[in-house]
């Protein structure tokens, strides 16, 4: 016997329950399938972000943070220590504890919004009358109705040719997680968000880190001042680096790994590590969906194909998040599971892929907004730029944390604020204030003339729009 719904939504991650949540919010009677198991089987909905993704990293590299500040800065502040020592086992515990907690946290809401929520891989089965069949397959089978379907089954990691992920030796995010013992030697290839995450909390801890990347240069998709300063920063802190890279094979052994690869020159080489790290982007994640029961597209990537609005080729069968078109960013997600419902309640959901904040959540942290200058160039658009570095910074210098810059970037014309981008302390919370006024189309000028409050880290916010106008008061 079926269970009629609204709205179905496969998947829970920060798309799908959001989706779900504000689908209750709006009226409707809503479903959501997850099949995320925690160890003890149970559910545990929140995605790859909250079981091995954004949640769990943070919390490791907080812990492994506060190791790196006892171990080397405490001293500036008068703290003296003595046999200081790593406990790994009472870190990824309370790693884990914090999953839960946002596991828990979810099945709340679910409970609050009156969503109903089944434990296990949804999947089409044929088109129904008013709507889709969605089987879902986990510990009780159950066969369910959707007048809509929101399909949000995130992605995995994309794995080395020839090199599959065993999460003991060769390691994507998950494993890079879960690592028992601090490795004497670690490999990542990759140099994108989870390699430089991951990579600084083994370092932080006493990994020797050393990061391949096939990119000639760093962060590419940042803006070059921000890369160069960050990279700086990077390797004075011990990650090594090494551009222009093509892997040409990765043995495993039972004490580690050797990779072979030719450098930027061309020339053989081969790096021996305990313990690798894979990070070269993620694939959408359609496994188990079974999209051609319904006649559901996708692309060469093996994305949904959607339109603009999330629309999939089917009537009433929309998409959000990683499996679809756009950055695999959560908050990208949220915000697309939000629009759709709201459009299936007949309003006007609204994201805007040009104010959607980009973070990595190192030390320093990066963050931007918008369009870079390399970009800009490409368009053959005049602008102009402001900086101001954070040594300048009143609050960052009492934080001993000195290090990188807010830049602005704006029309030539109109002061229309272009791209904000920051390397430095909190750059994560900081860059909030560039959406909100990109998103409103404020000037440079905007900012510039808004009161910041004094010390503050957001005062180099307001120096860096001065900067646009060369009038910075404090450099």
């Amino acid at each position: 016997m079926s269970q009629s719904f609204d709205v179905v939504v496969i998947g829970g991650g920060p798309g799908g329950y959001i989706a779900a949540i504000r689908a209750a919010q709006l009226g409707f009677k809503v479903a959501c399938i997850d099949e995320w198991k925690n160890d003890k089987g149970g559910p545990a909905p929140g995605g790859t972000c909250t079981n091995v993704g954004c949640i769990p990293s943070k919390a490791l590299l907080q812990s492994s943070e506060h190791f790196e500040h006892a171990g080397k800065h405490f001293a500036d502040h008068g703290i003296g220590l003595s046999n200081l020592s790593i406990d790994i086992a009472k870190m990824t515990a309370r790693k884990d504890s914090v999953v839960k907690q946002n596991n828990d946290g979810i099945l709340y809401l679910f409970k609050k919004n009156k969503v109903s929520f089944f434990h296990g891989r949804g999947s089409f089965v044929k088109a129904a009358d008013g709507g889709y069949e969605v089987a879902v397959a986990g510990a009780a089978n159950e066969t369910l109705v959707g007048k809509h379907v929101i399909v949000a089954t995130g992605s995995n990691a994309r794995a080395l040719p020839g090199a599959a992920f065993d999460e003991d030796r060769i390691l994507s995010n998950d494993g890079a997680l879960r690592i028992p013992s601090v490795p004497k030697t670690l490999g990542v290839v990759g140099s994108g968000v989870i390699g430089l995450e991951m990579g600084s909390v083994w370092r932080r801890l006493g990994a020797q880190v050393t990061i391949l990347e096939a990119l000639p240069g760093f962060l590419g998709a940042a803006d070059e001042q921000v890369a160069k300063e960050a990279q700086k920063a990077f390797v004075k802190q011990g990650l090594k680096f090494e551009f222009g890279v093509k892997i040409t094979g990765v043995e495993q052994a039972k004490d580690g790994v050797k990779v072979a690869y030719t450098n930027a020159k061309g020339e053989a080489a081969s790096l021996a590590v305990e313990r690798l790290i894979v990070s070269i982007g993620r694939v959408p994640n359609t496994i188990g969906l079974n999209p051609d029961a319904v006649g559901l597209k996708l692309d060469e990537r093996g994305a949904i194909v959607v339109d603009g609005d999330c629309r999939t080729n089917l009537p009433n069968v929309w998409a959000v998040g990683d499996v679809v078109r756009g950055p695999m960013l959560a908050h990208k997600a949220e915000e697309e599971g939000v629009a759709v419902a709201e459009r299936i309640a007949g309003q006007h959901g609204h994201v805007n892929f040009n104010t959607v904040p980009w973070v990595i959540y190192t030390s320093p942290e990066i963050a931007w907004v918008g369009q870079t200058e390399a970009q800009l160039k490409a368009e053959g658009r005049a602008y102009k730029t402001g900086s101001f570095p954070f040594m300048a910074n009143g609050r960052a210098r009492a934080l001993g944390d000195t290090t990188g810059f807010v830049k602005f970037i704006a029309d030539a014309k109109t002061d229309e604020i272009l791209g904000v981008h920051i390397v430095g302390p909190f750059a994560s919370e900081l860059i909030s204030e560039a959406v909100v006024a990109m998103e409103f189309k404020a000037s440079a000028e905007d900012i510039a003339r808004i009161c910041h409050a004094h010390p503050s880290l957001s005062e180099a916010t307001k120096e860096a729009a001065l900067a646009v106008d060369k009038r910075t008061l404090n450099f």
